[in-house]
């Protein structure tokens, strides 16, 4: 007899954590790590970390360190060495190499200032009116420093469509939302939006949990995955957590890093995440972890994508800095 052909089987969860090294972790940080690392550990998946630190100016120094000295100290074990984005270049290059080779981006010379006047889209940024697309102008050709900008009408349907396993259906016209964007930025920097896709691609990520405030990206991330031939992964965004000011908890913000008593915090991000309270107080951050993801209800989730941190973990209504 002969034997059965094989099954298809899903790949293994593999999840990340991505924060960028611009200061220490918060609880905004934490309600996303904690969302992420249960759903990982739940599904019997792992849990990767990466330090997104493409954006080299921005990076503070130590902040690395410190944050994973909060993520040890908060019981989070990842799998695997940590991958920085600051020594993938090479990966980001062949990346764009193979987009410049099929014509599916461009050199673009405009300023900041001379999109200023650009339409705005539904999520708050410039739609880019594609001033360079079919080549940079006379008036800009001197510039020596240009962005690349990916074309957003290179597919069929520029309507990219996905179902967020919380927030539900969602879609965006990236012509008339976004607009081509960059990929590439005009100091030589790799932009987010292709960093991440190498990087989830790279690395295998099945799995995509972070905060509702990169749910606007989302698209850009699947037109770029779509172009590359790569898989798109599952996403879940969870709600962001705001100070008392009505501002999303960042270092922009002033958001207070996270205490060094992890109990409390984790805690206070289980219940703002609405999931099953524990039957009794865990008396540690491993007694916590054994009994969270087991418990972990990801159908329990608040569907919104925002909510009021607690009083004791956010920072109260401070100016940006």
């Amino acid at each position: 007899m002969n034997d059965p052909s094989p099954v298809a089987l899903p790949p293994r969860y593999r999840g990340r954590f991505a924060p960028s090294p611009t200061g220490p972790l918060h609880f905004g940080s934490l309600l996303a790590a904690v969302a992420s690392y249960a759903d990982a550990r739940a599904a019997g998946g792992a849990w990767l970390l990466r330090i997104e630190d493409v954006d080299l100016p921005r990076s503070r120094p130590g902040a690395e360190a410190e944050i994973l000295r909060q993520l040890e100290r908060y019981g989070f074990a990842w799998d695997g060495p940590v991958v920085r984005q600051s020594a993938r270049t090479a990966a980001y290059e062949d990346a764009l190499a193979k987009l410049r080779a099929r014509g599916l981006v461009y050199p673009c010379a405009c300023t900041r200032r001379e999109l200023e006047g650009a339409a705005v889209g539904a999520g708050g940024e410039r739609i880019y009116p594609g001033t360079c697309r079919a080549g940079i102008p006379a008036a800009h050709a001197g510039r020596a420093a240009v962005a690349w900008r990916v074309r957003v009408d290179a597919t069929d349907d520029p309507r990219i469509a996905f179902r967020d396993r919380l927030q539900g259906p969602q879609a965006q016209d990236l012509v008339r939302e976004v607009g081509d964007f960059v990929v590439r930025r005009a100091d030589g920097l790799f932009a987010y939006q292709l960093a991440v896709v190498v990087d989830d691609a790279a690395q295998g990520v099945t799995d995509v949990v972070r905060g509702a405030d990169l749910l606007s990206s989302t698209a850009r991330q699947i037109h770029l995955q779509r172009l590359l031939g790569w898989p798109t992964p599952s996403y879940l965004h969870v709600p962001v957590a705001l100070d008392a000011g009505g501002d999303k908890l960042s270092k922009q913000t002033r958001a207070p890093p996270l205490p060094a008593d992890p109990l409390p915090a984790l805690l206070a991000a289980w219940r703002l995440l609405e999931q099953p309270p524990p039957p009794a107080a865990p008396a540690s951050v491993v007694e916590f972890w054994q009994w969270a993801t087991r418990a972990w209800t990801p159908g329990r989730l608040p569907p919104v994508a925002m909510l009021p941190a607690p009083a004791a973990f956010g920072a109260g209504v401070g100016a940006r800095v």
